[in-house]
C-alpha cells in the first residue's frame, strides 16, 4: 500500500503518531508544520490526502481550518481527516467550539473526508509520572469520568482513516476501552510503577499562579474555561469508534503505562 500523505503538525507527539502508524502500514507521509504552512498551497501539492491538526488551543481554529481546506482543493488534494475532540459542542469551552465550527467546515468542503474526536491523552499524564517522585495534580475532581484513550491508538485509527475507503464520511468518538477518573489513573500508575503516586487537587487560582502564569491570558483562561467544566462534567468518551477501526479494544491504562515505562 503506497499512499502520499501530509501530516499537519507532523513534528509534534499526534502528528508522529499518525506517520508512524502510516509507515507501519506502508504509506508515504510528510510532516508539515508551521514553516511549510506559509504558502500552504505549494506546501500541499502532489499529496493525495492531508491530515489537518490545527496548534494546540490555536485562536481562530475555523479561519485556520478553511484555509488548509481551500489550499487543500487547489493542490489536488482529495482526501482530509480532521482531528477534532471528544464533544466538541460544549459552550462552555472556547477551544472545543472551534472545533464544532471546524467540523462543519470540514463535511461542506466537498472534498472526501472523516473527522476523529479523540479524548484526552493518558500520555498526557506521563510528565508527572516521571522522576524520583511521581504525582498528578489538578485543578479539578479527581473522581469525575473521562474516556481516556492511548496516543498510538489514536495515530492508528488516524492512519486507517487517511487509507481506507469505508471509513470516508465517518464521525468517530475516540475513547478508552473504559471510563476512568484521575484516581483510578494514580492509582493504576502506583501499581505499574510499584510506589505510590502521590494525588493532589489544586484550585483553579493555585494553577493560575502555577503552570498557568507562563502562558498568555487567552490561552490562560481557556484552560480554565476547560477546568471547570471537568470539575463538574469529566469527559466521558465512548469506546466502540476506536475498537471497531482498531478491531479490537483500545489499550487501558495498565497496558500504556506498562508500555511506556518499559
Amino acid at each position: 500500500m503506497s499512499a502520499e500523505i501530509a501530516v499537519l503538525g507532523g513534528r509534534g507527539k499526534t502528528g508522529q503518531a499518525v506517520i508512524s502508524a502510516l509507515d507501519f502500514l506502508g504509506a508515504d507521509a510528510q510532516p508539515l508544520g508551521r514553516a511549510e504552512l506559509q504558502a500552504p498551497v505549494g506546501a500541499l501539492a502532489g499529496f493525495s490526502a492531508a491530515y489537518i491538526m490545527a496548534p494546540n488551543m490555536h485562536p481562530d481554529e475555523p479561519e485556520f481550518v478553511s484555509k488548509i481546506l481551500a489550499a487543500a482543493k487547489e493542490a489536488g488534494v482529495s482526501r482530509v481527516v480532521y482531528h477534532s475532540v471528544a464533544a466538541p459542542y460544549i459552550p462552555e469551552m472556547p477551544h472545543h467550539l472551534g472545533k464544532a465550527e471546524s467540523e462543519r467546515l470540514v463535511r461542506t468542503s466537498g472534498l472526501d473526508w472523516t473527522i476523529v474526536q479523540p479524548c484526552a491523552y493518558v500520555q498526557n499524564f506521563l510528565p508527572q509520572l516521571t522522576g524520583p517522585e511521581p504525582s498528578i495534580v489538578v485543578p479539578y475532581n479527581v473522581d469525575r469520568l473521562f474516556g481516556l484513550i492511548d496516543l498510538h491508538d489514536v495515530g492508528e485509527i488516524a492512519a486507517r482513516a487517511l487509507l481506507e475507503p469505508d471509513l470516508i464520511g465517518s464521525t468517530l468518538e475516540l475513547g478508552g476501552p473504559d471510563l476512568v477518573s484521575v484516581r483510578d489513573l494514580a492509582r493504576v500508575a502506583s501499581d505499574v510503577l510499584d510506589q505510590d503516586v502521590q494525588l493532589t487537587v489544586i484550585s483553579a487560582q493555585e494553577w493560575s499562579g502555577g503552570a498557568g502564569a507562563r502562558l498568555e491570558p487567552r490561552e490562560r483562561e481557556w484552560l480554565l474555561a476547560m477546568f471547570n467544566y471537568y470539575e463538574h462534567y469529566g469527559l466521558p468518551t465512548g469506546s466502540e469508534g476506536a475498537a471497531q477501526v482498531l478491531g479490537r479494544l483500545p489499550h487501558g491504562l495498565s497496558e500504556v503505562l506498562v508500555r511506556e515505562f518499559r
